[in-house]
């Protein structure tokens, strides 16, 4: 059985409302993959673009697998339930944009410390020899759309459902759009004559989705570190411990920490949730008593 509180209608509403954006996120980025697929050719900004789009794919699925299971009840395997595969997607999501980010920058220095130029063909198009530069543009407009439409939407629904994932995802569709601009100006640099244009693009798409990737990850890590509630897109610390505390008519001691969405809070200092010895090796066996720090017990009526 779930005994989990029941979701206010407006906070399921919004949930669900961010699962239909995810679903479309995802329509609409297997479109953008197969059109700069289809004309990326050997420009780094368009490679760069790609690798980029491919990835975004990870933080929407992360999020309806999440979604899905989070609220699902303990079990023997898991007794505490699956929150925190919600802190595991953010995570996760996080190292992709993190590890794809570095590894674009340093792709883009190599380019431009061994100067190579990038050669940008011709096709014929409906009798026509067209610049295949112009087609790229085209689909660099073509995939700048859907992401700042999306990652809009999403900004507006993650703080309310206090979703990191949602909020991650609405940073890659906007490092997506970015993306876009960046690399037509690549393009438009290369048709000018300048070679470099190429691979600065590029690098600074690696810099964006690095500095967003590196951020993220700092706030996931303490997240699965038991930190205290951070804020959406920020290290900084929520106050809720202190909102806690007065509601405890000042409790002496307030500890919160996050599992996806939600809160556990533990009220008590260490020293009273700590059990002595005896009653550890009671609960768990001689061998294993070094293991029990805390011990929390419904007070009794």
């Amino acid at each position: 059985m779930n005994r989990y509180p029941p979701l206010p209608q407006e906070i399921a509403d919004k949930i669900a409302k961010a699962r239909r954006l995810e679903w479309w996120t995802l329509f609409w980025l297997v479109t953008i993959i197969f059109v700069m697929f289809m004309v990326m050719g050997s420009s780094q900004a368009m490679q760069a673009a790609w690798i980029e789009d491919t990835l975004s794919l990870l933080p929407p699925i992360l999020f309806l697998i999440a979604a899905r299971l989070e609220r699902m009840p303990p079990s023997p395997k898991y007794p505490f339930g699956l929150h925190r595969i919600g802190t595991l997607a953010f995570a996760l999501s996080a190292a992709a944009l993190t590890l794809m980010g570095g590894y674009l920058v340093y792709d883009a220095v190599v380019t431009l410390v061994r100067q190579e130029h990038p050669t940008i063909g011709s096709i014929e198009l409906f009798g026509t020899e067209v610049w295949m530069g112009w087609l790229m543009v085209a689909a660099l407009v073509y995939s700048i759309i859907p992401p700042m439409i999306l990652g809009r939407k999403k900004l507006t629904i993650a703080p309310d459902i206090q979703d990191k994932v949602l909020h991650a995802d609405a940073d890659m569709n906007a490092a997506d759009w970015k993306t876009g601009v960046a690399g037509i100006l690549g393009i438009i640099g290369i048709s000018m004559g300048f070679w470099w244009a190429d691979a600065v693009a590029a690098g600074l798409i690696g810099l964006d989705v690095l500095k967003d990737g590196g951020r993220n990850l700092r706030i996931s890590v303490a997240e699965l570190l038991d930190g205290a509630p951070r804020k959406l897109g920020s290290a900084e610390r929520q106050n809720l411990a202190d909102r806690v505390q007065k509601g405890m008519d000042g409790a002496p001691v307030v500890k919160l920490r996050e599992a996806g969405r939600y809160l556990h809070v533990v009220i008590g200092d260490d020293d009273e949730l700590l059990p002595d010895a005896t009653r550890a090796k009671e609960l768990v066996g001689e061998d294993d008593a070094w293991r029990v720090v805390t011990l929390s017990v419904k007070p009794e009526n």
